[in-house]
């Protein structure tokens, strides 16, 4: 899953008024050589974008360039042979794991669907997908990570944007500084970039601050909420060629993870 934070306009904004963005070469490199030079330009931007000072020095103090976030953004490739991903991704246990979760959060499930109109099924495939059901949500320090992307030059403005986002969110009580998480920077038990855990976050009840690092209730809640406000067609198919295909598309834009959410929601729903 990747979402691009609006703050993006506001960061180029903030860079041009203090003047750190005359040069490209001085601005985003491929490796740790001034990356530290950045990191301090970055945090008086973050200051000027409302971050306060003690977060700031609290999420990036002892932040580093790590050239093994820059090697996968580099090298993520999902292929394009979807029944061998698929029966990677769609093991036995998995499923079997998977039709426990049905059960076990049958409840708040329910009130989801309710609320948003996407079921249970899809929403614990994805969670499965993912995080193996909250079993590996990434051993990436958040910040390192999204830093690392911030100063690559590949995509520096959106991961520039969302490191702003994930400051606000330690700013609001949301994230800890020291959060692990894959790669990408993205956190929780469903794997939401941080501009999306701002937007789209919410408790399983239906209100705001949701917790999507340590409560699965929540998490699905904010997936669902994604989802709906994604174009999710409430009682419609999501393979491929139906309603909401397209939607499952604006979780991940990989075909191949698409189709095989789909299949895994399938799966999970024969067996309800």
């Amino acid at each position: 899953m990747r979402q691009t934070s609006l703050k993006t306009a506001l960061f180029i904004a903030a860079v041009a008024a203090l003047g750190i963005a005359s040069a490209r070469a001085a601005d985003c490199g491929d490796s740790a050589d001034g990356f530290n030079e950045w990191l301090a330009s970055f945090k008086q931007v973050a200051l000027r974008d409302g971050v306060s000072q003690a977060v700031i020095d609290s999420a990036l103090n002892g932040v580093t360039f790590d050239p093994s976030v820059s090697a996968h953004d580099r090298g993520q490739n999902f292929g394009t042979n979807f029944a061998a991903f698929a029966a990677r991704h769609i093991s036995p246990s998995r499923l079997k794991k998977g039709k426990t979760m049905l059960l076990a959060y049958a409840e708040p499930l329910q009130r989801i669907e309710q609320r948003y109109g996407v079921p249970g099924p899809v929403l614990v495939a994805i969670w499965g997908l993912e995080t193996s059901f909250g079993a590996d949500t990434g051993a990436y320090p958040t910040f390192s990570a999204l830093a690392t992307l911030a100063y690559e030059c590949r995509r520096a403005q959106v991961y520039r944007a969302e490191l702003i986002d994930a400051l606000m969110l330690v700013q609001r009580g949301l994230l800890r500084p020291s959060q692990r998480g894959a790669w990408a920077g993205e956190i929780g038990q469903t794997q939401f970039m941080p501009s999306a855990y701002l937007k789209y976050g919410v408790n399983a009840q239906g209100g705001g601050a949701g917790d999507i690092i340590s409560s699965p209730a929540d998490a699905l809640a904010s997936t669902a909420n994604f989802l709906r406000a994604h174009g999710w067609t409430p009682g419609a198919g999501w393979d491929e060629g139906q309603p909401n295909f397209n939607v499952l598309l604006q979780w991940n834009s990989a075909q191949v993870y698409a189709r095989t959410l789909g299949l895994f929601a399938d799966k999970l729903a024969a067996q309800e």
